[in-house]
């Protein structure tokens, strides 16, 4: 084994502990007391709210993925035969059903009977995994940088928006973080120390990232950086170390990666035409992709940063960026090419989403907490007296932003959603067996209900039209089948007001729309003048039964968007979900089914 090694020159030259005099203290207690507090309002912020919705799940992400895929397991072998999102959360769902659910007999009975259970689980150990990048963060930072800016970097992962919310969701974007800070802090010991085990740890950071959600691999790009200032730095014998050491890294990374997702090489075929789905997908144009943003991806993802991690931390973020290049560039290697060529690589996708940045947050909350106490330093320089109060206001405005949504999450996400309150009435006012139009906006056990004993499916609460299945002929103005499934994201190109006629004249007389699918439309109306004519004439010829809304009473509504509309960051949100409608034909085949119920309506 070879003697420790000592850090390259320009990152012991670097400011070691920016701002740590600002957070200083002695004691177990002071080193403990702060930190523990940090971890316990990250795990408190990421369970609030955790069985929102439930038993229905309303992220379609979220329904589709994981969950279902860790219980198919049980039957269907360990093969995921699916390689759209990488596996390794699949199967660590799968070994935490199995334990649990050890001599209950078929785990896919109690998923279809109660997959309230499955899915709380799921949220739970998601919460728990971000929470234990947080505490991950803090080794990172206090190793780069000091104890005062790990514990700020850590406090501020804790509380920012994008990986709160995201912590609540049974995904792999917070589950993703584990890996990329674990990787970060053997990175740091490469740069730091040069140690095997640091290039050891490094490497199966990367293999779980990038094993958890392909895209957070991007953290190889540190390893390799602060090997390469080794590298830079030694002599031959050093550059030996380094060589050998980056065979380590580079081959724990490969095995963590197979050992997470092992038929990405046993089932080779699939894998390959899957991730070639998957870039097609993220690289098809706005055009195709009703009720995308219309700023440009750099533009888009500069402005996600300042409510995903906060105004002042961005912008702190980026004054550390230009800080830690100018004073030590060790530490700029490390901490500046990967979330850059991140940046560069999701601004060339064709679609973008706020949540695509999570796997660089870390980076952007050492920079930022680094740069806001060198800044409370400085200033305490001009007043010494004052050290104390300028560490508090940098803290505090670093942290206010990300404090106040992600607390107005937890109050958001504990309440009712509005899908259930209309499901409630429809349950209350429509009778079984009526036929009803339901937008593709809802799971399919929202309309059936919950699972029967046996495992059964139960049947259909309502004879609902097939949405996504016929298409509106523009010469008859009837819908036909169009050949294959509509997908979901182009339901708004089927829609044409000779639809409500159809409904009249063939009984089905209730019409349940919502916003994010009508938020699509509207969002860009010259786009889509059909559907637009499609909903005026169902609000011209249809009353309205039921309303309800996700606003604070007397707010304004907020615009469509792939973020805030299903995340509901914006603080005119009372409840989770969106402002769903229910119509009321009374034409045709509806007109001798009765008068409608007295119109109702939920704030």
């Amino acid at each position: 084994m070879a003697p420790e090694q000592t850090a390259p020159r320009e990152a012991v030259d670097a400011p070691p502990a920016a701002g740590a005099s600002g957070l200083r203290g002695g004691g177990r207690l002071a080193r403990w007391g702060p930190l523990s507090l940090v971890l316990a309002v990250a795990l408190g912020l990421r369970l609030w709210g955790v069985g929102s919705g439930l038993p229905y799940v309303y992220n379609v992400d979220e329904y589709g993925h994981f969950v279902p895929e860790a219980v198919r397991m049980f039957t269907g072998g360990l093969d995921p035969h699916y390689f759209v999102n990488p596996p390794a959360l699949t199967y660590l769902l799968h070994v935490v059903y199995a334990i649990w659910f050890l001599g209950a007999g078929s785990v896919s009975r109690e998923f279809a009977l109660h997959p309230t259970e499955f899915y709380e689980m799921a949220r739970v150990l998601v919460a728990l995994l971000g929470t234990l990048s947080v505490w991950l963060l803090y080794l990172v930072g206090s190793r780069l940088f000091g104890r005062g800016v790990g514990l700020l970097s850590a406090a501020l992962m804790a509380v920012a928006f994008l990986p709160v919310y995201y912590g609540h969701l049974a995904l792999n974007d917070s589950p993703a973080l584990v890996g990329v800070t674990l990787s970060l802090l053997g990175s740091t010991g490469i740069l730091r120390r040069g140690r095997q085990i640091d290039y050891l740890v490094a490497g199966v950071g990367v293999g779980l990232a990038a094993a958890t959600k392909y895209t957070a691999g991007v953290v190889i790009v540190s390893m390799l950086a602060a090997a390469w200032q080794r590298y830079r730095e030694g002599g031959a014998s050093e550059r030996t170390h380094v060589a050998l050491g980056l065979c380590v890294g580079v081959i724990a990374a490969a095995c963590a990666f197979l050992i997470a997702n092992p038929f990405s090489v046993l089932d080779f075929h699939l894998f390959r035409s899957e991730l070639e789905l998957q870039s097609r997908y993220t690289q098809m144009s706005r055009s195709s992709w009703v009720g995308g943003p219309s700023d440009t991806a750099p533009v888009y993802y500069l402005w996600s940063f300042t409510w995903g991690l906060g105004w002042i931390p961005a912008l702190a973020a980026l004054g550390g960026l230009a800080t830690v290049w100018r004073r030590g560039r060790a530490l700029g290697w490390l901490l500046v090419p990967a979330p850059v060529l991140y940046l560069v690589f999701l601004s060339v996708q064709g679609r973008y989403f706020g949540r695509w940045l999570i796997p660089i947050l870390p980076y952007a909350c050492l920079l930022g907490s680094y740069f806001s106490l060198a800044l409370a330093d400085r200033a305490a320089r001009l007043a010494p007296r004052a050290r104390r109060a300028f560490v508090a206001v940098a803290v505090l405005a670093l942290l206010a932003q990300g404090v106040i949504y992600s607390v107005h999450s937890g109050l958001v996400l504990s309440r009712a959603d509005t899908r259930a309150l209309a499901r409630t009435w429809m349950i209350a006012n429509i009778p079984r067996g009526s036929r009803v139009v339901v937008e593709p906006f809802m799971p399919g056990a929202w309309l059936a209900g919950p699972g029967r004993p046996g495992g059964r499916a139960p049947a259909a609460r309502w004879d609902t039209y097939r949405t996504l299945a016929l298409v509106l002929n523009p010469a008859t103005g009837a819908p036909e089948p169009p050949g294959r499934s509509v997908e979901l994201e182009n339901y708004e190109r089927t829609l044409g007001p000779a639809l409500v006629s159809y409904y009249e004249r063939h009984g089905y007389c209730w019409v349940i729309t919502n916003y994010t699918e009508a938020g699509r439309a509207f969002v860009n109306p010259r786009a889509l003048p059909d559907a637009i004519a499609y909903y005026a004439a169902l609000a011209r010829q249809g009353q309205v039964a039921y309303h309800v809304s996700p606003y604070r009473r007397g707010s304004k509504g907020v615009g469509f968007s792939f973020d805030w509309t299903f995340d509901y960051y914006p603080l005119s949100y009372y409840r989770p979900g969106p402002e769903v409608t229910i119509y009321r034909l009374d034409r045709g085949a509806c007109a001798a089914a009765g008068s409608p119920p007295a119109p109702g309506a939920r704030r």
